[in-house]
C-alpha cells in the first residue's frame, strides 16, 4: 500500500473569493464546498458573532495564494 504524500497549505483563494478569499481557501483546504463554509460563517455570525471575528482574524493572518511563499526550513 502507497501512501500520497502531499502537503497542502491554507491559503486565501484568489479565485473564488467573495470578499476577501478566507471561505473560498478554506474549502479549498478541507475540500468541501465553498457554500458550505460560507453558510458556516453566517451561521455562527448570527448566533454568536465568532464568525465575523474569525473571518478577520484569517483575513489578517492567512496568506493569499498569490503572495510569495514562506521559506521552509527543510527546504534549505
Amino acid at each position: 500500500m502507497t501512501t500520497m504524500n502531499t502537503t497542502t497549505t491554507l491559503t486565501r483563494s484568489t479565485s473564488d473569493k467573495k470578499l476577501a478569499g478566507v471561505a473560498g481557501g478554506l474549502a479549498s483546504y478541507l475540500k468541501v464546498d465553498p457554500l458550505l463554509v460560507r453558510i458556516g460563517f453566517a451561521i455562527s455570525t448570527l448566533f454568536t458573532g465568532a464568525g465575523i471575528v474569525a473571518y478577520a482574524v484569517m483575513w489578517a493572518l492567512v496568506p493569499s495564494e498569490d503572495s510569495e511563499p514562506a521559506a521552509h526550513p527543510a527546504a534549505a
